[in-house]
């Protein structure tokens, strides 16, 4: 395992990797994680024509969305933390984990006028990476927010993938805000949004198929919620960071809190991961 500042894409960051050649890259903005090798293949999907001017949204790997969800609520879209550069810590991050590191400082304070910190954990691992992202109430009140880690996992072909896990959870369609049960196998022939409540007693929590290849994807308790989504053609048109066919070529299966805040007291900390193995 060898740790060396590297950019990709423009984006000034991080990357390790082991004897094998599996290896991460995190940029610096966000903590996002933008590659995951893995057996020879790329996991995650980057948008080439994503910006990289340090403060915008970077459309693709794995942002973290945080202290806000989309934009249900007054801050900007999806919260501000994936926008903002964390710091690595370098004592803590020893052999195959690493830490970085967002505490509160006056244009968070500006946005949302509390105390935090938050810590997201990178852990590489053979044919395997979790993230663990933390946030720990330095203030007198209670913290409310929602999230998400809003993984882009890279496909052959939207239209070759299925995705397995979840049936008969509740599932809410944000295309059309309609709620059913989760019918347990889900394809992707145009836009795809929707909300599913978890149960993670039996890990993984959802398989991708795609073609041959099959990549498991587990969340912890904490979050409660699953999102997938997957622009479609017409959306993904609309988008000026991705290319017009882009949304063949990825699907986001993200662990998040949606529909119901997070609350952590005074002093406390609150920790959910996602882990996703080849």
């Amino acid at each position: 395992m060898n740790l060396t500042t590297d950019s990709l894409q423009g984006h000034e960051g991080w990357r390790w990797s082991l004897p094998q050649g599996d290896s991460v890259f995190v940029a610096q903005q966000g903590a996002q994680v933008l590659s995951w090798q893995a057996g020879g293949r790329e996991l995650l999907y980057l948008s080439p024509t994503s910006a990289c001017d340090g403060t915008t949204a970077i459309r693709g790997g794995i942002p973290v969305c945080f202290p806000q969800f989309n934009q249900r609520g007054t801050l900007p879209k999806h919260g501000f933390a994936r926008n903002m550069a964390w710091r690595l810590l370098n004592e803590q991050s020893q052999g195959l984990q690493k830490f970085f590191e967002l505490s509160d400082n006056a244009q968070t304070q500006a946005l949302w006028p509390f105390q935090f910190k938050a810590q997201l954990q990178v852990l590489l691992g053979p044919q395997s990476l979790k993230i663990q992202l933390s946030v720990q109430n330095l203030g007198h009140q209670t913290l409310h927010f929602t999230g998400a880690l809003h993984t882009y996992f890279a496909v052959s072909h939207i239209d070759q993938v299925s995705l397995h896990g979840q049936a008969h959870q509740a599932e809410w369609n944000a295309v059309n805000d309609t709620h059913q049960a989760c019918p347990g196998q889900l394809s992707f022939k145009t836009e795809f949004d929707r909300v599913y409540d978890v149960a993670t007693e039996k890990l993984p929590t959802w398989v991708l198929h795609d073609g041959h290849e099959q990549l498991h994807i587990s969340q912890s308790d904490a979050w409660g919620q699953s999102v997938v989504w997957n622009p479609g053609a017409e959306k993904c048109s609309q988008l000026t960071d991705m290319p017009a066919l882009g949304y063949q070529r990825m699907l986001c299966v993200e662990a998040a809190r949606v529909t119901s805040s997070i609350q952590v007291p005074p002093s406390q900390k609150w920790e959910a991961w996602q882990q996703l193995t080849v």
